[in-house]
């Protein structure tokens, strides 16, 4: 049986991949065990496990707003964070699963494929991309721009004029799964819709509200992705 170590142990996603997994041995250290902001942390931990694949899940995420605060946090957990894991992967000869965002893309016209202009909407995106630099040089990887939301929505409203490509988070997770042996960069979403569609068909008592310039400064209007190439690997693995 192969070896998952996946960083962020106590996030939703990691526990949504621990919830669902049914073929590989999954080690998910809290921070204490393993602290992506240190790499000797990071090698004491796998050089006391055999290693197939890390799924690098920890980040600073939400609220995004706080990443036009909290600099230095935004910087030392999402790019610093990111270059100790690739590092420590690089050593040992790891294959690295990235977790990343559709913020990267510039969030104007959306259906952004994989070879899309990057240009992040938010300092948020601008970190994880600056994740991304990392795992570009270190090739034994895979990048996932994921656009995904809780399988229960969390806000009491949501946005109608706002279009993305949310996908639940347990549904990202099972996708995740059947792609650890590839690599590159991979879209993964649901389809484009407004994100009051979304949050409807999960609570129907969730209300319409619209974007206001400073959310639109913050989030865009459309982070839509295209996945197609997403679509065809699956579609494949099926045949």
């Amino acid at each position: 049986m192969k070896t998952i170590l996946i960083s962020g142990g106590n996030g939703k996603f990691s526990n949504a991949l621990i919830r669902i997994n049914k073929r590989y041995k999954i080690l998910a250290p809290n921070k204490k065990q393993m602290n992506i902001l240190s790499q000797n942390s990071i090698s004491k931990f796998i050089s006391k496990h055999k290693i197939d694949y890390f799924i690098h899940a920890a980040a600073f995420t939400t609220p995004m707003a706080k990443h036009q605060i909290e600099l230095k946090k935004s910087i030392s957990t999402n790019i610093i964070g990111s270059a100790n894991v690739a590092l420590c992967c690089l050593k040992k000869q790891i294959k690295l699963i990235y977790i990343s965002t559709n913020f990267v893309y510039p969030g104007k016209k959306g259906n952004y494929t994989e070879d899309s202009s990057l240009y992040p909407i938010n300092k948020y995106g601008w970190s994880k991309l600056g994740g991304e630099c990392a795992m570009q040089i270190y090739k034994n990887t895979l990048i996932l721009r994921i656009c995904m939301n809780d399988d229960n929505f969390p806000h009491k409203s949501a946005f109608s004029n706002y279009l993305t490509s949310f996908l639940k988070k347990t549904e990202a997770a099972r996708i995740t799964l059947k792609l650890l042996d590839k690599k590159g960069v991979i879209n993964i979403g649901g389809k484009k819709q407004s994100a009051y569609n979304f949050a409807k068909n999960l609570n129907s008592k969730v209300k319409k509200i619209k974007l206001k310039k400073k959310d639109k400064i913050l989030l865009g209007l459309d982070t839509s992705m295209s996945i197609n190439k997403l679509t065809k690997i699956l579609h494949a693995k099926k045949n």
